[in-house]
């Protein structure tokens, strides 16, 4: 067993080495072709920077599917089955018409439809739901039309739900790897624990799209020097859902020997089984609540349904005072609350302890993260290695700070702001406000307002 943990790695970094590699020059030549929209006035950030991101990322996924099927544990996935195929051509049409959306701001429908006819290819190569296990009634045969709809559904969806969740510097690639970390322990489980080989497939996607987030993210941590765009989050969105149902309708209850005992029990047993169709639902629970909240919001004011605003969820975490970066980790938190709870509890049905032992530290671990004004520390051995916002004062540098003026201001929710650090981490800033943020190519020195201000 652990040769194949060791392939898996291999190809987790090979695929997050290339993504990484490949996120300079593709940054630079987002810059060189212009694909640097204008700021949007429900937008975080200050100036225009560059997206197609997801160039990188998918040169991440071929590099990690090449190193695949070249190793000796691995290459049987390929051999024994069209999935990798399918998955690759799907996400090829998926990445092209997203890279033409960051470029060229396509039409919402034409990107609609791209995105069914890229289901529908990897469901003609193969990759769809074949049965679907029911609860009270077992698993249930579906029709080539039933399952073809049903695997059409569940693209679209977690494609948006990736999309719609991509608002913060690192959000949506931070939350996919985790719900993709927790599918890789759930398929593993079944392959190597089960001894069933459909979720082979399923545990490869898994290890490699893990590499692609990793290998993107230290460019796309706040502040961004580039952000993944269309291209990335609908890829990603893509691949997790592929994951998804490569395992769903291809694993045999029988082979993993759930009906033994009475209905109660074996009804009990099947929770293995409903997993990955609630995994996807890891990444699409919080926007949904998001999206459930806008359209209460919109109509109670009157508004359109559709009509953009700033009311989102990490819109009202930054309002009340988190920093950016504090606003990704609360919400990384409750990703993986929901995707390691779901795979904690579908070992065994009494394994509730360990649900309740990840609930307990989450709340230990979201009650520090909601308090603005806790701002964590490094111990003295770690000063010299962490950034300088976590590394402990002196009183030799607070004196130095308040002799200079302009050095150290108090910020609105009690954060020190200085020429060191991050303004737009320690409060809320207007949409639309020019700064530089470090990380962009274009701009000059940043124009420095009070939060909350409007231009």
């Amino acid at each position: 067993m652990g040769q194949p943990v060791r392939d898996y790695l291999l190809t987790l970094c090979v695929t997050a080495a290339v993504t990484y590699l490949l996120t300079g020059p593709v940054r630079k030549f987002a810059i060189a072709v212009g694909a640097m929209p204008a700021i949007r006035a429900r937008d975080v950030h200050r100036e225009p920077t560059p997206r197609l991101g997801g160039i990188a990322m998918f040169g991440g996924l071929c590099a990690g599917l090449i190193v695949a099927d070249h190793l000796f544990n691995l290459n049987g996935v390929f051999e024994l089955s069209n999935e990798p195929r399918a998955l690759l051509s799907g996400a090829a049409l998926i990445w092209l018409i997203g890279v033409l959306d960051d470029k060229f701001e396509i039409d919402a429908l034409i990107k609609l439809g791209g995105q069914m006819i890229a289901a529908a290819v990897m469901v003609i190569q193969g990759l769809t739901i074949l049965w679907l296990p029911i609860p009270g009634l077992g698993t249930v045969a579906l029709t080539q039309w039933q399952g073809t709809l049903l695997t059409v559904a569940l693209v679209v969806i977690t494609i948006n739900a990736v999309n719609f969740v991509d608002g913060l510097d690192g959000l949506a690639a931070g939350m996919v790897c985790i719900a993709s970390a927790a599918f890789f322990l759930y398929t593993y489980r079944l392959w190597y624990g089960y001894g069933i080989e459909a979720a082979a497939p399923a545990t490869l996607f898994a290890a490699i799209l893990m590499g692609m987030c990793l290998g993107f993210l230290p460019h796309n941590m706040h502040p961004a020097r580039i952000f993944m765009g269309d291209s990335g989050s609908m890829l990603i969105g893509l691949v997790l859902a592929a994951g998804a149902i490569s395992v769903t309708g291809q694993v045999d209850p029988d082979a993993m020997k759930l009906f033994e005992g009475s209905e109660r029990q074996a009804t009990h047993a099947m929770l293995p089984v409903f997993i990955p169709l609630l995994l996807p639902l890891t990444i699409i629970a919080i926007p949904a609540a998001d999206l459930i909240l806008a359209i209460v919001r919109r109509t109670w004011n009157g508004q359109s349904p559709f009509a953009a605003d700033r009311g989102h969820l990490h819109h009202r975490l930054l309002e009340i005072g988190h920093s950016h970066s504090r606003s990704v980790l609360i919400m990384y938190f409750w990703s993986a609350l929901i995707a390691f709870g779901a795979v904690g509890y579908s070992v065994h049905s009494a394994s509730l302890w360990i649900v309740l032992v990840i609930v307990g530290l989450s709340a230990v671990g979201l009650v520090l993260l909601l308090l603005p004004r806790f701002t964590p520390r490094a111990p003295r051995w770690a000063q010299r290695i962490v950034p300088p916002r976590y590394r402990r004062r002196t009183v030799e540098s607070v004196s130095t700070a308040s002799e200079a003026p302009g050095e150290s201001q108090r910020g609105p929710v009690g954060g020190e702001v200085g020429p060191g650090a991050d303004e737009g981490s320690r409060a809320p800033v207007a949409a639309g406000v020019p700064g530089l943020n470090g990380a962009t190519a274009i701009g000059g020195h940043p124009d420095r307002r009070k939060a909350g201000s409007r231009r």
